[in-house]
């Protein structure tokens, strides 16, 4: 009896002992394949390119030749450009109108629609529905809205409003607005399903403590809302700034950047220059611009929003 105690107290140090001596547990290579994998895709066709992107924006290129080292004369070129210049204040104008926008009417749209009522569940699919949609065929639904006599004019026409019938996409006042109502209707929707999904996880009990202490709805929104919706808010800037900067789809299709550039954004110029001029290098240092603007607009917030939870 006593040798099998004996026995029995020093299996457990011997079982230590041999955990031990095996060392760390070995990461199993199915695991190590579904992380390595994806990561040499991503590097292949994400990374590498852009890190060719940076190089090529110091070259003059024109796709078949040799890229010729110019330094920082494609940047500096851009300083005499027009063109670029009313596409930088195009998309500046974009950003504000676009993200700002959609940021104030998907945060009313969620605000609207958090409550679970009957009927709710059909105005939130309503209202994400346009995202489903690709940017060319939202487009092309537009243009078809935009047209002399399209839906439009005709509505202006029926309710007394004719002399405000308008060449929309046709003249430059107001190609650039024109162009931004259909790429808001398309993003509404989206950040509304962001912005009610941070409703969601805000405690009630901090409304309820509010409203004991006498809060009206506003102040109840101002001080308890919108700090729980920090981390959201971040998301959606990104989001926003992102998808900004990269607007493509519906500008080219509707309007091709025209007329006379009035509608042009760093995106579609990108776009003209390095496929239609045959000017890579140059398009490739525009392409970094994007980049610089839109990693400084976000990391400037995330900086500032840190700072403030700490």
């Amino acid at each position: 009896m006593a040798v099998v105690t004996a026995s029995a107290r020093k299996s457990p140090a011997l079982a230590h002992g041999s955990r031990r001596a095996r060392g760390p547990r070995r990461t199993p290579p199915l695991v190590l394949a579904f992380v390595l994998l994806p990561l040499l895709v991503e590097s292949v066709w994400v990374f590498w390119p852009a890190l060719q992107g940076f190089y090529l924006s110091l070259t003059r290129w024109d796709g078949v030749s040799a890229p010729a080292f110019v330094g920082l004369g494609n940047f500096r070129e851009m300083a005499h450009d027009h063109v670029f210049l009313g596409a930088a204040g195009h998309t500046v104008l974009w950003l504000v109108l676009f993200g700002g926008l959609s940021a104030v009417l998907g945060l009313a749209a969620a605000l609207l629609l958090q409550q679970e009522r009957r009927g709710v569940g059909f105005y939130r699919a309503a209202l994400f529905l346009p995202v489903v949609f690709s940017l060319v065929a939202t487009a092309l639904v537009w243009q078809a809205i935009y047209q002399p006599d399209g839906v439009l004019n005709h509505l202006l026409a029926s309710v007394g409003l004719g002399d405000l019938r308008h060449a929309w996409l046709a003249d430059q006042d107001t190609a650039l607005y024109a162009v931004i109502v259909p790429a808001l209707w398309r993003q509404i929707g989206y950040v509304m399903v962001l912005y009610l999904a941070g409703l969601k996880g805000i405690d009630p009990a901090l409304y309820e403590a509010a409203k004991v202490d006498g809060t009206s709805r506003r102040q109840r929104f101002r001080h308890v809302t919108l700090p729980q919706l920090r981390s959201v808010n971040a998301v959606v800037l990104s989001v926003i700034v992102i998808d900004s900067l990269r607007s493509f789809d519906v500008v080219w299709s509707l309007t091709r950047g025209g007329p006379y550039h009035s509608s042009e954004l760093l995106s579609t110029y990108m776009y003209s220059t390095a496929f239609q001029s045959l000017r890579l290098g140059y398009g490739s240092a525009l392409a970094v611009v994007i980049f610089v603007l839109a990693f400084g607009v976000i990391a400037s917030y995330l900086v500032r929003a840190f700072r403030e939870a700490e």
